[in-house]
Order: C-alpha cells, then sequence, then structure tokens
C-alpha cells in the first residue's frame, strides 16, 4: 500500500467550498492517508482554495493528471458534471481497471464518461435521478453506498445530510475504496 495515490478531484468555487473542504474533502485525505495512501488533489486551475477557516492547495491541475500515476479516483460531490477533462480521466481510470468513486451531484460524471450504463449506482432519491438524462442507462439502487464492480457511489455527501438530515456517505465511501485497493472485503 505505501506509496500507492489515490486521486482526489475537486471543484473550485464552490458555493459552499469551506464546508465542502473541512466536511468531505478533509474527511477523504486524511482517511487515505491514515490507511496508507498518498491522497493527491487535482484540481483545474491547481490554485489554492481559500476559506475563512481552511486552505487547501491541489497537488496538479487535471490536465496534468496521468491516470497510469494513481490506483484510484474519487470525486467528491459538488463538482460540475460538464467539465469533460473530469469524464475523460474516469473513462480512462476504469478502462485501466481501477476503482472509482463518486458522492451525489459527482455521480452523473461517471454517466457522462460511459462507465455507468448497466451498472447500480446510489442517488438521493430515484426522483432526482430521473432529472438526469445521463443516468438513464444505469440502475438506480437506492441512496446508500452502492458499489458495482470498480464503480462505488455515494447518495449523501455532506451538505445533503446536513440539509436533509440523513447520514452522510462519505467515510462509508471511501472505505469502501480502501477495500477495493487493498482487496481487503
Amino acid at each position: 500500500m505505501k506509496n500507492l495515490k489515490v486521486l482526489v478531484i475537486v471543484k473550485e468555487n464552490s458555493s459552499e467550498l469551506e464546508f465542502m473542504l473541512t466536511k468531505e474533502v478533509a474527511v477523504i485525505t486524511d482517511t487515505l492517508e491514515q490507511s496508507g495512501f498518498e491522497a493527491v488533489v487535482a484540481s483545474a486551475s491547481g490554485q489554492p482554495m481559500v476559506t475563512a477557516a481552511t486552505t487547501l492547495t491541489p497537488g496538479l491541475k487535471l490536465e496534468d493528471v496521468k491516470v497510469a500515476d494513481y490506483a484510484g479516483i474519487i470525486i467528491p460531490c459538488m463538482m460540475a458534471p460538464e467539465v469533460p477533462k473530469v469524464a475523460a480521466i474516469v473513462k480512462e481510470a476504469v478502462a485501466e481497471g481501477k476503482p472509482v468513486a463518486a458522492q451525489f451531484s459527482s455521480i452523473p460524471i461517471l454517466a457522462e464518461a460511459g462507465v455507468l450504463s448497466g451498472k447500480k449506482y446510489a442517488f438521493i432519491t430515484e426522483e432526482r435521478a430521473a432529472e438526469h438524462s445521463t443516468l438513464k442507462d444505469a440502475i438506480y439502487s437506492g441512496s446508500a453506498v452502492v458499489q458495482d464492480g470498480k464503480i462505488i457511489t455515494s447518495a449523501v455527501c455532506p451538505l445533503a445530510a446536513k440539509r436533509r438530515g440523513l447520514q452522510d456517505g462519505t467515510t462509508k465511501l471511501i472505505k469502501a475504496l480502501i477495500s477495493e485497493l487493498t482487496g481487503e472485503k
């Protein structure tokens, strides 16, 4: 496990950036590092993301990502699905047999990449999933953490948990990814 890197793709300029960085991204990167992985954060610009409570400096820009360098990929919530580079990274990772995990609003990126067709996935509600035409060829499977092969999804990010009174799926999502990476189920 030592020296295995996991790519964490983060959206910049979120209206809830501080909440996302402290309640989701920090949990993901800390859990990965405590489990012996190197968490490498990438964003569109690679520039520091600064809030009143925290600063996150990505390790690289999305355009500089080399999928072969990573054991797996995780995309926290709040990602804009219109980022074609993220979909290309996901598609390449899945083609290389690497696990990919995504949370709530980042799940449609997996569909954009063409890797959810015929696969089970999680989403906050079936009705909300139906709003995303890209998810029509995938199989809605509830709002918990859902794994189908090397694709792992969680319907409830920290913000959705806070707003809806649900249990945050971040810890279960990252633990499922770590289990897939280590082969320990």
